[in-house]
């Protein structure tokens, strides 16, 4: 079996069995977009804990890359601290730009790696990241004004 064949057998098992999916009750971040050139729509919720994502869940549909790509995303970031979150955003984007980096913390997200030379789908796997981004820096500026 080839790497290419082995990344695209974890993003379908993502779709099939797609983890954290759901809702979350009295989540802390609640975000969602939607990408109108193909449909995808992708919804985050988060719950944090001590400066950490204690739990994330996302909903939504679109094809099996943005599916896929917001599964991945919730197993990698549970658990981990805002900062280590933000990086995190910040390795995958850059991946789907095509730049160059060590993009091993990634764990199974690498797998969409591949997408980058397709620019038409880079939103579809970009998706789910820009919620979680855009929902905490929400999150932060609400927090931030005594909201």
């Amino acid at each position: 079996m080839s790497l290419g064949d082995l990344y695209q057998e974890v993003i379908m098992d993502h779709y099939a069995r797609p983890r954290n999916r759901g809702e979350l009750p009295a989540p802390d971040v609640s975000f969602e977009l939607h990408n109108p050139v193909c449909g995808d729509r992708i919804r985050v919720q988060a719950r944090l804990e001590d400066g950490r994502v204690a739990d994330v869940r996302f909903s939504g549909q679109g094809c099996s890359i943005s599916q896929a790509s917001a599964s991945m995303m919730t197993q990698l970031v549970k658990g981990k601290g805002l900062a280590d979150v933000r990086g995190l955003i910040e390795r995958f984007l850059a991946m789907m730009k095509g730049e160059a980096g060590d993009y091993k913390p990634l764990g199974e997200a690498q797998a969409l790696q591949g997408v980058a030379r397709f620019p038409v789908r880079i939103k579809c796997a970009t998706l789910a990241w820009h919620v979680l981004e855009e929902g905490l820096r929400r999150h932060e500026e609400g927090a931030a004004d005594g909201r």
